[in-house]
């Protein structure tokens, strides 16, 4: 924890994350059954619904940081501000949700009515008995059974209790209701119907969606109708007003000169996207990664900015970084290297995954930050090793969940697709 709030001290803006956001009913583009593609809309950008412009850049930076250190301060993944937010309709009428899609969880949930235990939120609540889709889970459910012993309430109907790993938590009925995402239409989608959720959540969140690899998850309920694939391409923070794009089913391949791939290693009864990180090279330097188990050693996350590291790793890294980079890295800036802005920064950074070589750019290794410098978009943690957002920036990566495949192809995401 203590290296989390020294990183906070120094590097504010590694907090700037991009949040998922459905400005109008038509940024989801449908793909004739083959999927559907979601206008993804970084959260500093004017054109976020959850922009607030009497908010400095310095506040945005310091409270979206703030809530990482919660994130990552927990043994697991959890859910928490900051990550990213779609925004979709549930029931018939559709009643507006805005979830965190979050890769580290599988349960999709939102607040319902009646809701004794809800925290506040400013979009209405979703009231299960004024949709005419809507329909609880019996106890005698494949999907009830995953949930644990004993998931039944009363009245014979499934109910879940969530917990993650920052105390918060939702509690409430498993259900399925009809689903929308602007103009495509999603019947019989599982999701929470939660009476009792924790106040960790902020007033803009109406609840979950979990992207991970479980049966509840949006992925798989999504996959298992338009293909077992999915992609997005993450725009430079540099170009706020652009919009990065998220495309699930079989339209979501990454293909052409210069992709590569690494396989997707599952792991039995885990929700997270696990890759195997062999190496990391500093111009001609190579680092072998020989952390934690062989196979799996990395978790591929949109939601985590910097990439983080074991301790002794990210020393190594560093030490090699000085070595290919002339100038003096500035003083008093904790375990955190950070050089002055007008730093000449072309240091070659390569992550040597099985079967695929990714290059990175300074661009996904070193940020701007409020106080006139740049640093090291890199953070030790001994808890947990994490490939995040700020490495897949300006690539167009994609999932084959039924090859259990990533591909990476070098890409300017401001351009169209």
């Amino acid at each position: 924890m203590a290296s989390h709030r020294n990183f906070l001290s120094v590097i504010f803006v590694l907090a700037v994350v991009i949040i998922i956001s459905l400005s109008n009913t038509d940024a989801i583009e449908s793909n004739n059954g083959g999927g559907f593609t979601i206008d993804l809309i970084h959260s500093d950008s004017p054109l976020s619904p959850l922009y607030n412009p009497s908010k400095t850049s310095w506040q945005r930076w310091q409270n979206s940081f703030n809530r990482r250190i919660n994130k990552h301060d927990a043994t697991d993944i959890i859910p928490d501000n900051g990550q990213y937010l779609v925004k979709l309709s549930i029931g018939t009428p559709p009643v507006e949700v805005h979830g965190i899609l979050d890769a580290g969880s599988d349960l999709i949930w939102t607040q319902c009515a009646p809701c004794p235990g809800c925290y506040k939120q400013i979009l209405p609540l979703f009231d299960p008995t004024r949709s005419s889709t809507y329909k609880d889970l019996p106890c005698q459910n494949k999907i009830c059974e995953e949930l644990g012993p004993d998931p039944c309430s009363r009245s014979k109907n499934c109910q879940y209790g969530y917990g993650y790993g920052s105390g918060g938590y939702s509690k409430g009925n498993l259900a399925t209701d009809t689903f929308t995402f602007g103009s495509l239409v999603v019947p019989n989608t599982v999701f929470g119907c939660g009476h009792n959720n924790s106040d960790t959540f902020n007033e803009r969140e109406t609840g979950i969606i979990g992207l991970g690899m479980g049966s509840m998850s949006l992925i798989t309920q999504l996959t298992s109708k338009l293909g077992f694939k999915f992609s997005y391409c993450l725009v430079p923070l540099s170009a706020p007003t652009v919009m990065s794009k998220l495309t699930i089913g079989n339209e979501a391949v990454v293909s052409g000169g210069g992709t590569i791939s690494t396989p997707l290693v599952v792991k039995p009864k885990d929700t997270f996207y696990y890759v195997t990180l062999n190496a990391m090279s500093v111009g001609n330097t190579r680092l072998p990664y020989d952390h934690g188990s062989k196979e799996g050693n990395l978790i591929i996350d949109t939601g985590v900015p910097p990439i983080l590291i074991p301790t002794e790793f990210y020393n190594q890294l560093v030490a090699a970084v000085k070595g290919a980079i002339s100038a003096q890295p500035l003083p008093n800036k904790g375990t955190q290297l950070c050089y002055a802005s007008n730093t000449k920064i072309d240091v070659m950074i390569t992550a040597h995954f099985t079967g695929a070589d990714v290059q990175l750019k300074p661009v996904n290794t070193f940020v701007s930050t409020p106080d006139g410098s740049v640093c090291f978009a890199v953070n030790p943690d001994d808890k947990i090793a994490i490939y995040g957002n700020f490495a897949q920036m300006n690539f167009f990566v994609g999932y084959d969940l039924a090859n259990k495949s990533v591909f990476f192809k070098p890409t300017d995401c401001t351009k169209p697709q």
